[in-house]
């Protein structure tokens, strides 16, 4: 499962460095679509920033979706085959709680704007860091990193503690404008790290989608800033978006996708008509397809039903859904998941899981 121990691991030994004694590990490659990982003294590395927020996100669908997209976004920079990854050790908690704050005296490395909750509202809601490393003499040594931004695209505030919850819609314009600043000011910071002069570092923006939306947000621009460059620049537009099927509006869903989920979810409502819904979030890059996660919620609870209705599901996604993408089915009812489906890219059957409790 793991290669071999490296024994020493490059760097100085500041804080915000990956550097430290012997007892380091990779994790070795099971799926070329998977980045080797790291452990240290027999425990995997933890990113510094994830899950640090300016405030609580009530949609857990924009965590997942950041995650998984700026990932996705750092395959295309560094490949799989050749990198990898040690989740972000550079940028340490307590420094990402002081970024992601307003600027103030108290706190001059805000990167939020300075003012009032009332009257200003916080841009910067998340972000993570990725480290992408190669061996070298047995020892791991950085060679890239990719920084993740996640924006907000309505800025939720209280005029008193414990009262009402408002909300401001933020123009597009602002939020890209915000974004990009941000990213300067962070590249300027990490450039002061000797072990980060001079590598590529990534920064991708990501737009958070509204608290009580049915899908994640959506990445919307990248930068690769080479060498010892203090600047992002050459911005690249993502064409990223996820949509709710059924969908309320047709605009940016291909007929034929949306087609295909209503005869199947048709089909296994004929089948089991005490379903209590049929959603499925579609995943499009440049308008193009590119992944479903569909959740099924069911009204029965029989072993029996459960192992009959899973086998129909798995037939008519097979017969129906579109080929040659991952779709992702979970079943699941008031007492939890039951069962589950996945297709990996290229597959034409689907794997599938049925829970049973002894």
């Amino acid at each position: 499962m793991f290669s071999s121990v490296l024994l020493v691991a490059c760097g100085n030994n500041n804080e915000n460095s990956s550097s430290n004694s012997s007892g380091t590990q990779v994790i070795s490659q099971t799926n070329s679509n998977y980045y080797q990982g790291v452990i240290k003294d027999g425990h995997y590395l933890t990113s510094k920033s994830r899950g640090v927020s300016v405030q609580q996100n009530d949609n857990q669908l924009n965590l997942k979706g950041f995650e998984n997209g700026l990932l996705g976004i750092s395959k295309q920079h560094f490949p799989t085959d050749d990198y990898i990854l040690q989740e972000g050790q550079y940028i340490n908690t307590d420094t990402v709680e002081d970024w992601l704050g307003r600027k103030s005296k108290n706190n001059p490395d805000g990167l939020n704007p300075a003012g009032k909750d009332t009257k200003e509202p916080l841009y910067l809601q998340q972000m993570d860091e990725q480290d992408f490393m190669t061996e070298d003499h047995n020892a791991l040594k950085i060679k890239g990193m990719t920084i993740g931004l996640g924006l907000n695209s309505i800025y939720y505030y209280r005029k008193e503690a414990y009262g009402a919850v408002y909300q401001k819609k933020l123009n597009d314009s602002d939020i890209i404008k915000q974004g990009k600043d941000i990213a300067n000011k962070i590249l300027q910071r990490l450039r002061k790290n000797k072990q980060l002069k001079n590598i590529p570092i990534v920064f991708a923006l990501y737009k958070q989608a509204p608290n009580d939306s049915l899908v994640g947000g959506n990445f919307f621009a990248s930068s690769v800033n080479n060498g010892s460059s203090i600047k992002s620049s050459d911005w690249k537009s993502l064409n990223i978006k996820n949509y709710v099927l059924p969908a309320e509006s047709t605009k940016g869903v291909n007929n034929n996708d949306e087609d295909s989920f209503e005869n199947f979810k048709n089909q296994i409502q004929k089948f089991f008509p005490n379903l209590s819904g049929v959603t499925a979030q579609a995943h499009y890059v440049d308008n193009s397809l590119r992944g479903m996660h569909i959740n099924i919620t069911t009204q029965f609870y029989g072993q029996s039903e459960i192992i009959s209705f899973t086998q129909y599901v798995e037939n008519m996604a097979e017969k129906y859904l579109p080929n040659n993408i991952p779709i992702d089915i979970q079943v699941s009812s008031t007492e939890g998941m039951q069962s589950f489906l996945s297709r990996k890219t290229g597959d034409k059957n689907f794997y599938t899981h049925v829970f049973t409790s002894y």
